[in-house]
């Protein structure tokens, strides 16, 4: 139990916590139809879980080595299980998204203290078979999110995506609080609330105005005024970092081009790889009539192409350098997407098979060496800030890269139909249009709006792949210089042995 128990309990609130980033896509058309829900209400209630966990992770971390890793992790699970329980009792798509939201913030409290406490009480061969089971159990959790949540979707209701949490979370804080040990970080340590405050503002501003861009239009005024918004609060935010004593993000690291690269690497793969999925798995269900099962069953040869590529990243690309994996993981991301981008009027999910493969071979090169890429360009005492950084990154870039990919399909479906049709079939309510759209047209519309996001999704995960390529350079060695008063190399006399 003292070996096994503080490894349990943290990896079941990171299982926790990765599932229901995942686990609610397949449910959004049983949501729409149960809450009468839009378009911009699915897309909050995917966005407003990460971009709470995006916006707040850093400061969760930072926050924790004060008061107390272990109290931080089980407020954060006992938050995350209250959220739940509100989200599964949500009357109204406002409630949902708002509950959502927190239970968002519980989860940055959990993600920040996962690897800390297991820092603080595995040493040598077991801190890396540990780490190793906790990267497994966090792989896992992204990939059968979508199995998971249509079972309970089309068994005991969507409802139950969210209720099952509050049995795991027991378990979870209670094992907590017996196995795991209090541990906290430097005493000097200060929580950066500026930084905080103004970044969490940026993160959301920017995503705001991007789903107000698909029902208002780019150069509407909410969306500007949003942009603007998001624009001064990024300028608050370097301000804040450059006067903060242990700022969330050191600014000097942007002065290096392969952290540079490894951020936008890490901003773009959730983006392209599981941006579109949310949107994909509204067309499986209300255009081609799959339950939710079976739509989460449409999404297993990604998960399982994911499952094999990272096997053989660990057996047999040890030592390749991460350039390569990541690069070209991201490449292959991007290449299946633009395979996906083949949808018409009588296509059915077969022909989305071998881009699923692809996207799912490209995460699994990408996931399990990004967070070695970026720790690889900074000096060791930032390797906590990087790695922050890079999860970070990754929660924005889902959050982002679903409003963008939501608001590119609405602007491709106006194109065919009316706004109003378009918004209501997107949130679920393709049965409304029936009598006055034939379903010829209603597949046209959203096959094309799906192309079109596959397409912009490609294209990120590309040049993204590109960019890694050329930023991301291994160190080069220091060069060794004799002193001047040394013997040249043969004239070197050797050393008596002993």
């Amino acid at each position: 139990m003292r070996t096994w128990g503080p490894l349990t309990a943290v990896c079941l609130g990171t299982f926790m916590l990765l599932l229901d980033v995942t686990i609610v896509i397949v449910a959004l058309p049983d949501i729409a139809r149960a809450l009468d829900a839009s378009l911009s209400d699915l897309q909050w209630v995917v966005d407003g879980y990460a971009l709470a966990l995006a916006a707040l992770l850093l400061a969760a971390g930072a926050a924790a080595d004060v008061l107390g890793r272990r109290r931080v992790h089980v407020a954060g699970v006992v938050l995350f299980a209250a959220a739940s329980l509100w989200c599964g009792l949500a009357s109204g798509p406002g409630m949902l998204v708002a509950a959502r939201g927190v239970q968002g913030v519980g989860a940055a409290a959990m993600f920040a203290t996962t690897l800390p406490l297991l820092g603080s009480v595995y040493q040598g061969r077991q801190r890396s078979a540990a780490l190793g089971v906790w990267g497994a159990v966090s792989g896992s959790a992204a990939a059968v999110g979508p199995l998971v949540g249509g079972l309970l979707a089309e068994g005991p209701g969507w409802r139950w995506i969210f209720f099952v949490n509050l049995p795991v979370s027991v378990a979870s804080v209670w094992l907590t609080l017996r196995v795991v040990p209090e541990s906290r970080g430097p005493r000097e340590m200060r929580v950066d609330w500026a930084g905080t405050a103004t970044f969490a503002c940026f993160a959301g501003a920017t995503t705001y105005a991007t789903v107000r861009a698909g029902s208002d239009g780019w150069t509407s005024t909410p969306t500007l005024v949003s942009y603007m918004l998001a624009a001064l609060s990024l300028l608050c935010f370097v301000l804040a970092e450059r006067r903060a004593a242990h700022p969330l993000l050191d600014l000097a690291l942007l002065r290096r081009p392969a952290f540079v690269g490894v951020m936008l690497g890490a901003l773009a793969f959730n983006a392209a790889a599981f941006g579109v999925i949310p949107y994909l798995s509204i067309w499986l269900q209300t255009l081609e009539g799959m339950s939710p099962v079976q739509g989460g069953l449409v999404l297993l040869p990604l998960t399982g192409a994911s499952v094999v590529a990272s096997v053989l990243v660990g057996k047999l690309l040890h030592g390749v350098p991460a350039r390569i994996t990541v690069g070209g993981g991201l490449l292959l991301i991007g290449a299946g997407m633009f395979c996906q981008a083949v949808l018409d009027a009588g296509t059915t999910w077969t022909v989305l098979v071998p881009g699923l493969v692809l996207v799912g071979l490209g995460t699994g090169l990408v996931a399990p060496t990004l967070a070695g890429a970026a720790l690889a360009t900074v000096r060791p005492e930032r390797a906590g800030m990087a790695g922050g950084a890079v999860n970070t990154s990754r929660q924005l870039g889902y959050a982002l890269g679903v409003a963008v990919f939501g608001t590119v399909l609405t602007s491709r479906m106006r194109d065919t139909l009316p706004h109003e049709a378009a918004h209501t079939l997107a949130g679920g309510g393709a049965e409304a249009l029936r009598g006055t759209f034939s379903s010829h047209t209603l597949h046209a519309a959203f096959a094309s709006g799906l192309n079109t996001a596959a397409v912009v999704a490609g294209v990120t995960g590309t040049l993204a792949g590109a960019l890694i390529l050329v930023l991301v350079r291994a160190p080069r060695p220091p060069r060794q210089t004799p002193p001047l008063d040394s013997p040249a190399p043969e004239e070197r006399v050797p050393a008596p042995r002993p």
